[in-house]
C-alpha cells in the first residue's frame, strides 16, 4: 500500500517532511568521507546531522506507526516500518556504544541503509491495524521489534569480526592486532563478547515475545510466520549452546548468527512483502 490514502493530509504532510529530514541528513553523514585517523568525537557536525537524522527518523516512525491522522483509531504496520525501527534501534545502540567502543568505521553504511529504509516506509506505510483483542499484544510486537535491533546489531558486530579476522589472517601483524575492520583500539576478543551479548539479549527478548503470543493467542496457528520465527529461535539458541559446550568461534559461529539473523527477518519482513506488494492484500499480524 503506497502512501496511505486513509491518512490526514496534515499528517501526511508531517510524515513526509520528517522522512525526508532524516532521509537527507542519513545521506549527508554516508556520503561524507571520514578524516584519517578521526576519532568518535572528531567530528561534532557529522555527529550532529546523525542526531537529527536518528531523532527525525523517530518521529517518522511515531506517526506512521501510531496511526496519527488516521481516518478511524488503530495503529498501522508492515514489512517497511518494520525494518525502519529495525535500522532505528542498531542505529540507537551504534550512537550509544560508539561513546565507549570505536565503531566509525560503520558510521556511513548504516547511515546509508537508513536512509533507504526512511524512504521505504514513506513509500510502504503499511496496513490499519484495528484494536488488539489482547492488552499483551502491544507488548509482544514491542519485543519482537526490540528483538529484530538486537539481532540486527549482533549482525553488525559479526560482519565487523569477520572482516578483522580476515584483515588478521592475510596480514598478521602486531599492528593488526590491534585493529578491527578499520577500527583503531578495538580488541578482538571483545568484539567477539560483545557479538554473542548482543545474540544472548536478543534470544532473551524473542523468547519472551513467543510466549507471549502464544499464551494470549486463542487458537495458535503453525503458519509460516510462526514456523519461521521458532527456527530463527531454535538457530540462534543452537548458536548460543554450541558457543558455550563446543568453543564455537569465527565463521561457524557467525554463518549460525546469519541464518538466524535471515530466518527472523522473513518471518514477519518477508512475509509482509510478500502479502502487501507481491499478493497485494493483508492478513492479520
Amino acid at each position: 500500500m503506497i502512501l496511505s490514502p486513509d491518512t490526514s493530509a496534515a499528517a501526511a504532510l508531517a510524515l513526509g517532511g520528517a522522512s525526508l529530514v532524516a532521509a537527507l541528513a542519513y545521506a549527508a553523514v554516508a556520503l561524507t568521507a571520514p578524516q584519517p585517523a578521526e576519532s568518535a568525537s572528531a567530528s561534532p557536525r557529522r555527529q550532529g546531522l546523525l542526531l537529527l537524522a536518528w531523532a527525525a527518523h523517530l518521529l517518522a516512525l511515531v506517526i506512521d506507526i501510531a496511526g496519527i491522522g488516521l481516518a478511524r483509531p488503530g495503529a498501522r504496520f508492515g514489512f517497511a516500518p518494520a525494518l525502519s525501527m529495525t535500522v532505528w534501534l542498531v542505529l540507537a545502540v551504534y550512537m550509544v556504544e560508539s561513546r565507549f567502543v570505536p565503531l566509525q568505521s560503520s558510521r556511513r553504511v548504516l547511515a546509508g541503509l537508513a536512509a533507504l529504509a526512511v524512504l521505504l516506509a514513506l513509500l510502504f506505510q503499511g496496513e490499519s491495524r484495528p484494536q488488539a483483542a489482547s492488552p499483551w499484544a502491544p507488548l509482544h510486537w514491542v519485543l519482537g521489534l526490540a528483538s529484530y535491533g538486537l539481532f540486527g546489531t549482533a549482525v553488525l558486530h559479526a560482519v565487523l569480526l569477520s572482516r578483522a579476522e580476515r584483515q588478521l589472517r592475510q596480514k598478521p601483524t602486531a599492528a593488526k592486532l590491534a585493529t578491527t575492520a578499520g577500527t583503531p583500539g578495538m580488541p578482538l576478543l571483545r568484539l567477539e563478547r560483545l557479538t554473542f551479548q548482543f545474540v544472548a539479549a536478543g534470544v532473551a527478548v524473542l523468547s519472551l515475545a513467543i510466549l507471549l503470543g502464544w499464551w494470549f493467542t486463542p487458537h495458535w496457528r503453525w503458519d509460516h510466520k510462526n514456523l519461521l520465527a521458532l527456527l530463527g529461535w531454535i538457530v540462534l539458541a543452537g548458536l548460543l549452546a554450541g558457543r558455550r559446550i563446543f568453543g564455537w568461534r569465527g565463521r561457524r559461529a557467525t554463518r549460525w548468527l546469519y541464518v538466524g539473523a535471515a530466518l527472523l527477518l522473513l518471518s514477519y519482513a518477508g512475509s509482509r512483502f510478500v502479502l502487501e506488494v507481491v499478493l497485494q492484500r493483508g492478513s492479520p499480524a
